[in-house]
């Protein structure tokens, strides 16, 4: 009874850190040098990224009744996971990126949004750019017709306002035609 007290606190603590959390990626961390997992932590905590290696067994009974259960078919072996509230993609980008330096890091598995991704599927997460990435990227894309428009009426009032007459020149020339047309049906 008294060890079970002692395990409370554990899952616990691993339930407040997935609790609204919108990815839990799980890694078999063997044969990292300390050096590397340090190196590793550093890149994770930057991102925004809890990092934490726990007994498979903690992580199963955090896990219950929550979209991450679905981790429990690769907690096999030395375990640790990468948590991310804000970022869905991060912890995948972040560990796929370290895990071209450390081939030792393993990615098992993942649950970004709700939907489990074996080590295939989470190399295809870690392409996605971050949230910041894309919405800068869309905010390019709306601004960029808008300074386009503001280049072409700068420039037609630099020329003094040229273009204007020329725009109007094109209308004129149908009603001429109509009115040429017009005595050769009579």
């Amino acid at each position: 009874m008294a060890k079970i007290e002692e395990k409370k606190p554990i899952v616990a603590e691993i339930s407040e850190y997935i609790d609204g959390a919108q990815s839990v990626v799980a890694v078999d961390y063997r044969g990292l040098t300390v050096a590397q997992d340090t190196e590793l932590r550093k890149s994770l905590r930057e991102a925004g990224v809890v990092y934490k290696v726990y007994k498979n067994t903690f992580l199963t009974r955090a896990f219950e009744g929550t979209d991450f259960a679905q981790l429990d078919k690769v907690l096999e072996g030395p375990t640790a996971v990468a948590i991310s509230k804000d970022d869905a993609t991060a912890p995948a980008r972040v560990l796929a990126k370290f895990a071209k330096t450390a081939p030792a890091l393993e990615i098992k598995a993942g649950v970004v949004e709700g939907t489990f991704y074996d080590a295939n599927g989470m190399q295809s997460i870690s392409n996605i750019p971050s949230r910041e990435e894309l919405l800068s990227k869309f905010l390019g894309s709306i601004q960029s017709p808008i300074t386009n428009f503001a280049r072409c009426v700068k420039q037609i009032a630099e020329k003094g306002g040229e273009a204007a007459p020329a725009a109007e020149a094109p209308a004129e020339a149908p009603a001429e035609e109509a009115a040429a047309e017009a005595p050769a049906e009579a």
